[in-house]
């Protein structure tokens, strides 16, 4: 789980393309505060063969990241 709450782009972007360097996860959730980084993670995800869903979590977003 990554939570990337609080930070603003690129940030969560870089933690979730570092996680997924590093271990290539079949899954991987990413907790972030901001629109814009569900649609550039989501963006980033779909390149490296992820499939997202989104989940909204009050003010937070969920993402839940699969091959």
């Amino acid at each position: 789980m990554i939570d990337a709450r609080g930070l603003s782009c690129p940030m969560p972007v870089v933690m979730t393309q570092k996680a997924i360097q590093k271990d290539a996860p079949a899954a991987l959730e990413v907790l972030v505060d901001a629109q814009v980084a569900v649609e550039n993670i989501t963006r980033y995800a779909r390149s490296q063969g992820y499939q997202t869903a989104v989940t909204p979590q009050g003010a937070d977003f969920k993402l839940t990241l699969s091959k």
